[in-house]
């Protein structure tokens, strides 16, 4: 593949860019740009689950709903905590299914930069659209098409402004959790907040103001993004690359992780459904005689995880000074059992838990402290991974494939949700620990036969 002289000189300047924590300014851009996008993504998600079994799934609101009753017919006549958690995991899913066709659009017709405008303005009006209750599947069609455009085009240009050997790419991806992560610290505190102490409109439309400083930071940013994500192919000063012979192996090893990665998934997604309403039947949240919004424990998840991904990132950085770091794979191997762990400390929370008394928050930190070093040793890891195997030609699609594995662990999440009612809470914690078991044999089988393909 070959580059034209035009964007030599601009690659060789993102090379040699540092301003910002030691990378390329655009870094910082996009880091700040997906902090909005999170801020409103997680305050409309931490405020669903919710919302639906305490207002809108009730008499006098579901009625309201425009078309609800074919829709729900498409889950079989459940009802009640079942019927919200299918709902969310439905929306969940297809919110990371979508990413394939954003993909798309940005490889092959609009370009990455106007695919990433088109989906945040998409996002934002799926935000307003939720504070009126007849629009509700409107608006959340928005948020998966929006969010589709957005998630893996945006992720692709972090990958882009960094060479082929330039080790600073896994960092700039912990740097970009770190990103995301603050906006989910936000959002609980101020969409969550609103959206249950105010009223569930207001906390969805404090959300679409998130979305739109996002969109106005991306904008403001443009100039520091490499230029080839700014126009579609063929219009562009970059020869468009082709797909070879050679690159369909790191494709198809690739594509055979997202399974595995979806198993993997599954225990820390759940905090964001069922874990929700468990912390809100059962843990002790008074405090000075107040009961604190539920939606703050995903802020301590989020607060608990940007602690961990920063001081992993200099634990690897300190580690590898003196030793060789270990590879993607391991890393994630390593994640694996952290999740492990995190799923045993609800188990031990439901099952020390005395009749007719809250849960104490002892075991909950536990969980997020322990789940939070498997979840940076997994998620940003995985996607560094894949944006360094993907070949030029189908980069933004590979990444949009990556987020099947979201797609598939969201499925199980809204279906493995629906058993909490019916299934004992220990039992029901124990099977996330044993998906998190699961996912780690395979990915040390997977370490043993590819390893070598992958570290290549």
């Amino acid at each position: 593949m070959t580059i034209s002289e035009d964007a030599e000189p601009e690659a060789a300047h993102m090379v040699e860019d540092r301003r910002f924590l030691g990378h390329p300014i655009g870094l910082g851009y996009l880091a700040f740009t997906e902090a909005w996008e999170r801020f409103s993504f997680y305050g409309m998600q931490a405020l669903l689950v919710l919302y639906m079994t305490k207002e809108l799934l009730l008499p006098g609101h579901v009625e309201n709903v425009a078309l609800f009753k074919p829709f729900s017919a498409l889950f079989g006549g459940i009802e009640g905590q079942a019927l919200a958690s299918a709902i969310f995991g439905t929306y969940a899913a297809s919110v990371y299914l979508t990413p394939i066709l954003g993909g798309f659009l940005a490889d092959r017709v609009l370009g990455k930069r106007r695919t990433i405008l088109l989906g945040a303005v998409t996002m934002a009006v799926g935000h307003f659209l939720m504070a009126f209750e007849a629009a509700f599947l409107f608006a959340l069609l928005c948020l998966v098409l929006g969010s589709g455009m957005f998630k893996g085009n945006i992720a692709s240009q972090v990958g882009a402004l960094y060479g082929p050997g330039d080790l600073r790419r896994a960092d700039a991806f912990q740097i970009f959790y770190l990103g995301i992560n603050a906006g989910v610290i936000a959002s609980p505190l101020i969409v969550g907040t609103l959206g249950e102490t105010v009223g569930w409109h207001w906390g969805f439309g404090a959300a679409g103001i998130g979305m739109l400083i996002g969109l106005a930071i991306y904008v403001a940013g443009q100039k520091h993004l490499p230029r080839e994500h700014f126009e579609p192919q063929g219009k562009t000063a970059v020869a468009v690359p082709k797909l070879e012979a050679g690159d369909w192996p790191a494709v198809i090893a690739l594509v055979l992780l997202i399974p595995v990665l979806a198993v993997a998934i599954v225990p820390n997604n759940q905090i964001f459904n069922a874990y929700l309403v468990w912390g809100d039947q059962q843990f002790d949240l008074n405090f000075m005689g107040e009961k604190l919004p539920t939606t703050w424990l995903v802020t301590l998840d989020a607060i608990v995880s940007v602690s961990f991904l920063a001081l992993v990132a200099l634990f690897y950085r300190w580690y590898g000074k003196r030793w060789k770091e270990p590879d993607e794979i391991t890393k994630i191997i390593i994640g694996s059992a952290f999740s492990i762990g995190g799923m045993l400390c609800l188990y031990m929370a439901a099952e020390t838990q005395g009749a007719g008394q809250k849960i104490g928050l002892a075991w909950p930190v536990a969980f997020h402290v322990i789940n939070s070093i498997g979840f940076a040793h997994m998620l940003p890891v995985s996607l560094a991974l894949f944006a360094k195997l993907a070949p030029r030609a189908i980069n933004a699609t590979v990444i949009g494939l990556y987020y099947l594995a979201f797609f598939t662990a969201n499925a199980l999440v809204g279906w493995i949700g629906g058993f909490y009612e019916t299934m004992r809470t220990t039992e029901f914690w124990l099977l996330h620990a044993a998906l998190a078991a699961g996912a780690g044999v395979v990915f040390v089988l997977f370490k043993l036969v590819m390893g070598r393909r992958l570290a290549a």
